[in-house]
């Protein structure tokens, strides 16, 4: 006897009730279950059980080899719910988790056409103000910008994402463009107060030379389309991920500034828990979006920026 199978026939046991009860579903005679009890007990060493020939009652050791087996029993049959699922159409509930602005803009379409190709699939998109992790709510695979440091999950690039310093050509017909990054400290710099990172302090790189400056302004928010509406109305020089600002640098309502400089990037990422790791629903909406992304890229080709 497996140790698996032991588990399944104590679980068993424990919800018929009754040595009599069990055996009837085992299709074994009522000596046979108690036989096997028995070979469990003495291998473990503790008793599992009370029981008369009516019922039975689990013992303190019982308990806690009822949890462990219910939990064990739990995780096996997930995982292969997971396996057998990998191979079959996506459908069920999908959670997604997206910050506010890149949630509206990119992921809301792409999330429409996702559920007219798969119609089983039911999608619950949440959008927060800042990147949520997965012990704050239940998601089933979240998208956020930067490579996550938390080795609990899996993540899985989907489209790069440069981080790019611009201004309005209002701004700069009354102020120099900077042509290095210490220039900065003589300019109105508008400053995203997001995450964690240190306010105000941008870092720039050019082959092996890394600089950072410390940024002021008189304008600041934590909302990335605020920061932006005010570059565009010509109040100061703004960092922001190519994404949010491509489409600006093209109809040159803002101009590229420092572009022999890189900036830290924003690549976008889909990030799952490992249990998802195998998941139709959720391998097939990663692969999605990835499809979609290189498709905005290719058809960006040949531009300044490539979206």
């Amino acid at each position: 006897m497996n140790s698996l199978s032991e588990l399944e026939f104590f679980s068993l046991l424990v919800k018929t009730g009754s040595l009599a009860a069990a055996a009837r579903e085992l299709d074994l005679t009522p000596p046979a279950v108690t036989k096997r009890l028995a070979q469990m007990e003495a291998r473990l060493g503790v008793r599992l059980l009370n029981r008369t020939t009516r019922r039975i009652s689990l013992t303190n050791e019982g308990e806690v080899y009822l949890a462990h087996a219910r939990r064990i029993l739990a995780e096996v049959e997930e995982m292969e719910q997971l396996v057998s699922s990998s191979r079959v159409t996506p459908k069920g509930l999908l959670r997604v988790s997206a910050t506010l602005g890149f949630g509206r803009t990119h992921l809301t379409p792409l999330v429409s056409a996702f559920i007219r190709q798969y119609p089983e699939v039911d999608v619950q998109l949440m959008l927060y103000d800042r990147a949520q992790s997965f012990s704050e709510g239940e998601f089933d695979v979240a998208v956020r910008f930067g490579e996550p440091s938390d080795g609990r999950i899996l993540a899985r690039k989907i489209a790069p994402n440069r981080r790019l310093l611009c201004a309005s050509p209002l701004y700069l017909k009354q102020h120099a463009a900077p042509e290095v990054p210490a220039d900065l400290a003589q300019h109105n710099c508008l400053v995203l107060r997001q995450n964690d990172s240190a306010f105000g302090m941008w870092r720039f790189s050019r082959g092996r030379t890394h600089e950072t400056v410390k940024v002021r302004g008189s304008l600041s928010s934590n909302d990335g389309e605020v920061v932006l509406n005010w570059a565009l109305d010509g109040h100061g020089v703004l960092m922001r991920a190519e994404w949010d600002i491509a489409k600006y640098l093209r109809s040159g309502r803002l101009v590229r500034l420092l572009d022999d400089y890189e900036l830290p990037p924003a690549d976008i990422y889909a990030v799952y828990p490992e249990r998802h790791n195998l998941s139709a629903k959720v391998t097939t909406f990663i692969d999605f979006l990835t499809a979609q992304f290189r498709q905005q890229q290719d058809a960006g080709a040949g531009t300044e920026t490539v979206w």
